[in-house]
């Protein structure tokens, strides 16, 4: 430890800079200078300094004698050493008339400047004015210590200032050990720092966001009109149709007494019937019939309640938000002019899923309302130039939209109506951006939350920022992917992904479609390549092409022009692409939640899949969480992928049991 570093409470007493060092018990001594140290430094115009460190004949005696004594392995006495009756440097240095230590306090930033890498600068200070220096740190500020006679404690200290000084630093307060105020330190001209009243600026929250948010027009949310079919639903009525479409289940989370959950609709004219420009783009699309999620969600959001939405992906969970957002702007007590910006915001975790909430948008368009996409990418002036000319929907990926809020493109202030793909939000470390886009988003807005899966991230996300909210779940809080796809595990070794994925396409019929999941960018190329050698048209979607590439890429996996899609887990989240038959997991995913929303990308809108998963012995970590997700499916569970979920957990208990067992000496 060297000599700056100590926290003894020596307080008087210099030891010389050249000496040697001796540590016996607790405390650390130095032998003194040599004849010819001491006439060298007479020579180099030390005199003074020489004289500073000369020690009592008394303390001398005592340190040789240290350098003449035995000394056992741990550096203690050895066996039979006579004890040692030391003198302590206090009393040493009263005896040589030394002063009181010289006493300041130092910010603890500037304490590595003023000591150097390896103690060089404090090293240097010490041999220049003759002092020896302790710095001893706390928790906010150091103590530095000065010892020696006051001509060297000054000269010592006018070097550290000087030092300081030239590193652009200062610093003000000085104290004597006794704390009585000492003025040596410099004047400080620099501006000083305002200080932050964190617990006056709590106490006036409220007050400022009343004044924040006091010239906002009112806003309106329930339109809900129930029909007389779905008001004559008996509690009996409600609680079998809930069961038989994929067992519904509702709960309010709100504060306070339980409110009435509302009915389900059986039919769009249940719910839409007073509002015919929806209805005919209802019956333009071709649907039947609403969807569990939807049925539940419509009479909830559109009574102005928060909601949370929770159910497999490919059931209907944009337009269960989309729907009675459209409602919510176009009936306003204000105009859109008089909004000052744009009334309905949908974040979303990916660029493509938010190109595809665009097209939903599009597709249901309603009295004229325009939307604009904003994402990541070369395209930011186009976005900038759309946003400012006024839109009524914005759609967002997190990290674009906090770029055009930090830059004033885009006013959050008039949004009303917030829609949340949940969805990978977390995963991505899109929630910091989340929480300052809501800090511009009024605090009274309708907030609608949707995702295919309910983690505790999601949980904690969903309390943060909606209030009172219910929640309506399709089947079951717990990890389960749809049940309308067919899921195949095969328990392989790394060299025979490629064989089996190959027996797969080759065994694809005219009009099949087939995502392929891959877990490296690299290798999704390496997959595309071979193919197109082989002459099978496929493309390839990954975050390293360009966004052209990746909208070109989809659409002709849409259209049909390629029937193979080959992908990262940026395309198992939202991506909507009706006609997909099978999904095949070339790698699986990182966690099990991907492997849901992965499996999700076919089976959708009413149709059936199969998704082909490969498993590597290196997979054993996830091996029982997919277990559980088959079995609740009714799925068959290959006997290879119970073995290796019982090795995974026979290798872990003996990796716990070494990790817990003491060492033992040979």
């Amino acid at each position: 430890m060297s000599d700056w570093e100590l926290s003894s409470e020596e307080d008087a007493g210099a030891t010389p800079p050249t000496s040697a060092t001796f540590v016996t018990g607790r405390r650390l001594f130095q032998s003194p200078a040599t004849t010819s140290e001491s006439r060298a430094s007479v020579e180099d115009g030390g005199g003074q300094r020489s004289a500073e460190w000369r020690w009592g004949e008394e303390a001398v005696a005592h340190l040789r004698m240290a350098e003449r004594e035995p000394w056992g392995a741990e550096g203690s006495p050895g066996r039979g050493a006579p004890r040692r009756q030391w003198v302590s440097r206090t009393a040493v240095g009263r005896a040589r008339g030394a002063a009181a230590p010289l006493c300041f306090r130092l910010d603890n930033a500037l304490v590595g400047a003023l000591i150097g890498r390896g103690g060089a600068k404090i090293r240097d200070l010490q041999e220049t004015s003759g002092s020896r220096i302790k710095i001893i740190k706390g928790a906010c500020e150091a103590e530095v210590k000065i010892f020696g006679s006051t001509a060297v404690q000054n000269k010592a200290k006018m070097l550290i200032d000087d030092a300081l000084t030239r590193l652009g630093q200062s610093y003000s307060r000085s104290t004597t050990e006794k704390g009585k105020s000492l003025d040596v330190s410099k004047p400080d001209d620099s501006p000083k720092t305002p200080v932050i009243n964190w617990a006056s600026l709590r106490e006036n929250r409220a007050k400022h966001e009343a004044v924040k948010w006091a010239d906002l027009p009112p806003i309106e949310k329930n339109f809900y009109k129930e029909s007389s079919r779905t008001a004559s639903m008996s509690k009996e009525e409600v609680e079998l149709w809930r069961k038989e479409n994929n067992n519904i289940i509702c709960d309010d989370l709100g504060e306070g007494e339980k409110r009435c959950i509302p009915n389900p609709v059986c039919g769009f004219e249940d719910v839409f019937g007073h509002y015919p420009d929806i209805m005919a783009n209802i019956r333009k699309v071709g649907f039947q019939k609403p969807t569990p999620i939807q049925s539940q969600a419509w009479p909830i959001i559109l009574q102005g309640t928060d909601l949370i939405a929770i159910a497999q992906t490919g059931t209907g969970k944009t337009l269960a938000y989309l729907m009675p957002g459209f409602i919510h702007l176009t009936s306003q007590p204000i105009s859109p002019d008089e909004r000052g910006g744009p009334g309905m915001l949908v974040l979303a975790p990916t660029r493509e899923l938010a190109l595809q909430v665009e097209a939903e948008s599009s597709k249901y368009s309603y009295k004229g309302l325009k939307s604009i996409c904003i994402y990541g990418g070369p395209d930011r002036r186009g976005q900038i130039n759309v946003v400012t000319k006024g839109v009524d929907i914005v759609i967002a990926t997190p990290g674009r939209l906090h770029d055009l809020q930090m830059n004033n493109f885009v006013n959050l202030k008039s949004i009303t109506y917030l829609a949340n793909e949940a969805d990978r939000m977390l995963d991505m470390g899109f929630e910091p951006q989340i929480m300052k886009i809501l800090i511009d988003v009024r605090p009274d807005r309708q907030t609608v939350m949707t995702s295919a899966t309910w983690p505790d991230g999601v949980r904690r996300l969903a309390g943060s920022y909606l209030k009172n909210p219910m929640i309506v779940y399709v089947g079951t809080l717990d990890l389960t992917a749809v049940n309308t796809v067919e899921q195949k595990v095969i328990v392989v070794a790394e060299e025979e992904k490629k064989i089996v994925m190959q027996y797969i396409i080759d065994a694809m019929k005219p009009q099949d479609k087939v995502i392929i999941f891959v877990g490296k960018k690299a290798i999704v190329d390496d997959i595309a390549s071979n193919l197109g050698l082989q002459g099978i048209p496929a493309q390839s979607l990954h975050g390293n092409r360009e966004q052209w590439d990746r909208e070109q890429a989809l659409d002709d996996f849409r259209q049909g022009r390629v029937r193979i899609l080959v992908a990262t887990d940026v395309a198992s989240r939202g991506l909507d692409v009706q006609d997909v038959t099978q999904v095949l997991n070339f790698d699986f995913p990182r966690n099990i939640e991907e492997y849901v929303h992965r499996v999700g990308r076919t089976g959708r809108a009413g149709r059936t899949g199969v998704a082909v998963t490969l498993v590597t012995e290196r997979d054993g970590k996830v091996a029982s969480e997919l277990i559980d997700i088959l079995q609740r499916a009714k799925q068959v569970v290959p006997k290879e992928l119970i073995a290796m979920a019982e090795r995974y957990k026979l290798q872990s208990r003996k990796t716990e049991k070494g990790i817990q067992r003491p060492w033992r000496k040979s």
